[in-house]
């Protein structure tokens, strides 16, 4: 019969042998490297801080937040909010609001999810882009240095560089409201037709940012001598 202490002493090794393993720390993704009217949950977030997996990342109106993670970084811009992903071995986040600006050395540096796509670099060159969460049926993606691959549902399609994309992510009610809208004229949406129609389950259309400014000054701060190149 086994004595209550030896009982006891079993229960104990027992427990301190799952304490880590469910306790575990969430693992760490990157490393804020500036931070103005910025949070991490509902801390206020500060330059030289650690982003973990789990980590809602957010910004207040006029603030911006950068983050590097190994071969890859991204800045949210003001009134922007993201969720950390720590459970890929690739560098990942959530767009769940506003525009993120990534920077790339490679093609596996970094994963965006944007609603239901999946935004990353086409190839191993320096990628440069920033992509606007519209609603959960529309993205703004615009390519400023190399181009990028947009996957939903297993569907690929590019956006090159230099350019930039409405992306439509339910065609079916985005023709709907075109037919209902009758023949383009005056006061029609500005853009080109979609670069893939169909049956694809989302559509490119190409745009012309008017926000260029806002861009131009995300690319600047992401190309400093320590960026990814």
């Amino acid at each position: 019969m086994l004595r209550p202490r030896a009982v006891l002493a079993v229960v104990i090794a027992y427990a301190l042998f799952l304490m880590p393993v469910n306790g575990a720390t969430p693992a760490p993704v990157g490393t804020i490297t500036s931070a103005n009217g910025a949070h991490i949950g509902a801390a206020s977030a500060s330059s030289g801080s650690t982003v973990f997996g789990g980590d809602h990342l957010s910004t207040e109106k006029f603030g911006s937040l950068q983050v590097r993670a190994g071969a890859a970084r991204f800045m949210l811009s003001s009134a922007s909010s993201a969720a950390v992903d720590g459970t890929a071995t690739t560098p990942s986040a959530r767009l769940l609001s506003g525009t993120v600006v990534f920077s790339t050395a490679n093609s596996r540096a970094f994963l965006l999810h944007a609603s239901k796509a999946e935004i990353r670099p086409q190839t191993d060159e320096p990628t440069v882009a920033q992509v606007t969460y519209i609603n959960d049926k529309e993205l703004q993606v615009r390519s400023t240095r190399g181009s990028l691959a947009i996957t939903v549902e297993g569907e690929t399609q590019i956006v090159p560089e230099a350019m930039a994309y409405r992306v439509i992510l339910d065609p079916d009610s985005y023709y709907a409201a075109e037919n209902a809208q009758g023949p383009r004229g005056v006061g029609t949406r500005q853009g080109g037709p979609p670069l893939k129609a169909g049956k694809s389950h989302f559509l490119l259309i190409a745009i012309i940012l008017t926000g260029i400014a806002t861009g131009v000054a995300l690319y600047e701060a992401l190309q400093s001598p320590d960026a990814p190149r």
